[in-house]
C-alpha cells in the first residue's frame, strides 16, 4: 500500500489526521474505501452516471387534498378550505397553494394514487424511504438501505472529490438522524454526508442562514492548510512516480486509487455549498428561507457532481392549525420546488435531474376539530391514498398518473405502493433492482423484491 505524508498534523471534521490519513486505497479522513467505490461505479458504466436525483423529503406527511389532489366537489369536510388553480395543462387542477407548480405542470407528472395503508410515522417513513416494510413505532431501528444509500453504493459521485449523497442540512425521517434515509447494512460510508448536523430540523419560517459545512469551511481546520498541503502531496507524487517507474510499481497500483487521492484534494465540494456564488434574485425566486435556500444548494450540488441530495422539509404533522400550519408550508414548498424545477430547465440539467416530492403518507380526507386543547381544524394520518410529485430525470410531464374516488379516500386506478415509486427512481438513475448486496448476517438482499416502474412516465 503507498502511503504519503501531507500537510499539518491537525484533524478534520471526522477527527482524522490528513498527514497519516493519506492512502492510497483507504482514505480515513472519510471513512471510505474509495478504491472500491470507484471500482464498482466504472463497472456501473458511464451511462448510469449521468443522472442526479434531488428528494424533498416533507417530514410529517403532507396533505393530498391541499396540494396535487383537491376535490373541489367534495362536501366542505372533505374539500377543506382552499380552492384550485388551473395549471399550464389543461384539465389537471392542483390546490390554490400551488400555484409555482401549477405553472410547470406541463414539465411535471402527478401521481395520486399511492397507498401503503399505514399511519404509523415511522412504518410510513421507512417503506417510502426504502420501498419496503420494515421499521414500526415499537421497533424504530432501520432494516433496509435508503434510496439514497443505494445510489451511493451503486454510482458514488458523479464528479471525484464530492460525496455521492448529502443531506441539507442533514438527512432524517421522523426526528430519526439519519432514520430511514440512512445505510443500514451497507454500511457507514453510505449514509448521507450532513450539510449540519447542529442546525437542523428547520421550518421555513426559522432564521438560519445556510452556509458551507463547517467541516469544508476554514473555521472546521481544513482549508487553511489545504494549499500547502495539495503542493507537498503532489510534489511527492511525482517524486515517487520518478523514482518507481522504472521498476514499474506505479504501473501496477490501482488507478482506483490514483482517484481516490483526487477526491481528497479537490476544492469543489466547498465551492458546491457556497450559496454567495449566486444572484440575490435568485435565491428570491426559491424563497429567502433554509427550505429555498437548501433547494438551491441541491441544485448547485448535483450540478457539480453530488449524485443524490434530500432536502430536509420537516413539521407538516398538523393535526390542528390546517390554515395556519399547513398553508403556509405548503406555498414555502411550492415556491421552493417550482423555482427548482424552473432553475433546471433553465440550465438545461431537468433532463439529467430528477426532481421527487414527498412525504411519508398523506391526511385523512375528512377534516377533524382539532385535538386536545387545540381545537383548530386540522387532518390526521392516512395511508390509504397520497401523492408525489416527480419531474426531470427524462420522465414524461404533463400528467396526472392514479385517481382516487371523489373524497380522495382510496386509489380507485392505478394504485401504486412504494415499491413502484423507487423502482421508478433506480429505472431513472440506471440502476438494476435486482442488485443483491450483503445483510449483517451475510445473505444476499437485493434492492427491491418487488415493484414495477411506473410505465405512463416513461
Amino acid at each position: 500500500m503507498l502511503q504519503l505524508t501531507a500537510g499539518s498534523p491537525q484533524k478534520n471534521c471526522a477527527g482524522h489526521s490528513r498527514r497519516t490519513a493519506l492512502k492510497a486505497g483507504f482514505l480515513g479522513v472519510t471513512g471510505l474505501s474509495l478504491s472500491d467505490q470507484l471500482r464498482y461505479q466504472a463497472q456501473a458504466g458511464p451511462a448510469a452516471r449521468k443522472k442526479a436525483a434531488i428528494l424533498l423529503w416533507l417530514d410529517g406527511g403532507p396533505s393530498q387534498l391541499e396540494s396535487y389532489d383537491p376535490k373541489p366537489d367534495a362536501p366542505p369536510e372533505y374539500r377543506g378550505p382552499f380552492g384550485v388553480t388551473q395549471t399550464k395543462v389543461p384539465g389537471i387542477v392542483l390546490s390554490e397553494l400551488m400555484q409555482s407548480q401549477a405553472a410547470l405542470a406541463d414539465k411535471m407528472s402527478f401521481v395520486r394514487s399511492l397507498y401503503h395503508g399505514t399511519g404509523d410515522h415511522f412504518a410510513g417513513a421507512h417503506w417510502m424511504l426504502t420501498g419496503r416494510f420494515g421499521s414500526t413505532s415499537v421497533n424504530l431501528p432501520q432494516k433496509f438501505p435508503s434510496v439514497g444509500s443505494y445510489v451511493s453504493r451503486v454510482l458514488g459521485p458523479n464528479h471525484p472529490g464530492l460525496p455521492a449523497y448529502v443531506g441539507l442540512p442533514a438527512a432524517q425521517s421522523v426526528y430519526l438522524f439519519p432514520g430511514y434515509q440512512g445505510s443500514a447494512y451497507l454500511g457507514q460510508p453510505y449514509n448521507p454526508f450532513d450539510a449540519d448536523t447542529e442546525t437542523k430540523y428547520l421550518h421555513h419560517t426559522s432564521k438560519v442562514n445556510p452556509g458551507v459545512p463547517k467541516c469544508l469551511s476554514a473555521s472546521g481546520g481544513i482549508s487553511v492548510t489545504r494549499t500547502t498541503s495539495r503542493h507537498d502531496l503532489l510534489s511527492q507524487l511525482d517524486r515517487v512516480r520518478r523514482e518507481v517507474d522504472q521498476s514499474g510499481v506505479m504501473d501496477a497500483i490501482d488507478r482506483f486509487q490514483q482517484q481516490a487521492l483526487t477526491m481528497v484534494l479537490s476544492p469543489e465540494a466547498t465551492e458546491a455549498f457556497d450559496l454567495s456564488k449566486e444572484d440575490p434574485r435568485l435565491i428570491d425566486r426559491y424563497g429567502d428561507n433554509p427550505w429555498g435556500r437548501y433547494t438551491l444548494m441541491a441544485r448547485r450540488l448535483v450540478e457539480t457532481g453530488v449524485t443524490f441530495v434530500t432536502v430536509d422539509m420537516p413539521h407538516w404533522d398538523h393535526h390542528s392549525s390546517l390554515v395556519e400550519g399547513h398553508a403556509p408550508n405548503m406555498r414555502a414548498m411550492d415556491q421552493a420546488a417550482g423555482a427548482l424545477v424552473n432553475d433546471l430547465f433553465d440550465r438545461g440539467l431537468l433532463d439529467d435531474v430528477l426532481v421527487i416530492v414527498m412525504g411519508e403518507f398523506g391526511r385523512t380526507p375528512r377534516i377533524n376539530t382539532g385535538q386536545p386543547g387545540i381545537p383548530i381544524p386540522g387532518r390526521d394520518h392516512w395511508g390509504d391514498a397520497f401523492s408525489v410529485m416527480l419531474a426531470g430525470g427524462g420522465i414524461r410531464g404533463g400528467q396526472v398518473v392514479g385517481t382516487t374516488n371523489a373524497r380522495a379516500e382510496r386509489p380507485i386506478d392505478r394504485g401504486l405502493q412504494p415499491h413502484d415509486l423507487l423502482a421508478t427512481v433506480y429505472r431513472v438513475m440506471g440502476i438494476d433492482p435486482t442488485l443483491a448486496f450483503q445483510d449483517h448476517a451475510g445473505r444476499p438482499i437485493p434492492i427491491l423484491t418487488e415493484g414495477t416502474p411506473i410505465r405512463e412516465l416513461f
